[in-house]
């Protein structure tokens, strides 16, 4: 099985799920997420289409995703960009390419001061700066933090059973469980995470305490602390 999230980048909660087969290509369920109007998307190149690109832009939908080293492209325009390599607008000129009538994009070269990678983004957005661009990309690592939390805190890295319909139910009420978790973070004061939520409400199962109580708990009072109880550290 395989889990295609489309996370909110300012919540950090998905907005998008679909779960296909496991050999099945990314692109057939990216196909079908219809994205609102003016989103900023950004995904990895498993999401390589030319054809969706041009659809995504008459959507009116910007992305940004990482070039293929085997593209054959044009540099058409360059443009002088600060905090990047480069900052250029190309054409696609490989037959694959012009077949699915590939739009203009604009590609932008970054190297990464900790690492000393390059990296090569190319978008359809012209209007954004080239550092923002980069920026952008390197914010999808928030998936795969959301990947990891879910398998770490919700218990689907082993499966309980085999069939079809024992994943199905076990991956949707993780998903279920980390939307309730976020919400539950969000009417909490600063500073909690989801795991931090969850590890509170395993150790007060058998308590009977309102949530917003166990999320925001009241300053202690010295006076009903008996100092014969505390633990020195």
């Amino acid at each position: 099985m395989k889990l295609h999230v489309g996370l909110n980048n300012a919540s950090l909660i998905p907005e998008f799920v679909a779960v296909s087969d496991g050999p099945e290509n990314d692109l057939i369920k990216g196909r079908e997420f219809n994205f609102p109007k003016g989103s900023i998307v950004a995904f990895d190149k498993g999401y390589v289409d030319y054809n969706w690109y041009g659809s995504l832009s008459k959507q009116g939908v910007s992305f940004v995703t990482r070039l293929r080293p085997n593209a054959v492209y044009k540099v058409v325009k360059t443009h002088q960009s600060v905090g990047v390599d480069y900052d250029q607008n190309i054409e696609f000129t490989s037959a694959h390419a012009q077949k699915q009538n590939a739009p203009k994009l604009r590609l932008v070269g970054f190297t990464c001061p900790e690492t000393h990678r390059e990296y090569r983004f190319i978008t359809n957005n012209f209007k954004l700066a080239a550092s923002t661009i980069a920026a952008i990309y390197k914010d999808r690592w928030q998936v795969e933090l959301f990947f990891k939390a879910i398998k770490q805190n919700l218990k689907i890295k082993a499966f309980l059973g085999s069939s079809r319909n024992a994943v199905m139910t076990q991956i949707w009420i993780a998903m279920i469980s980390y939307l309730l978790l976020a919400y539950a973070r969000h009417c909490a004061q600063k500073g909690w995470t989801v795991q931090r939520i969850l590890r509170v409400l395993q150790m007060s199962l058998f308590e009977r305490r309102p949530l917003k109580e166990l999320l925001n708990p009241s300053p202690l009072d010295k006076r009903k602390w008996d100092p014969q109880m505390r633990i020195p550290l």
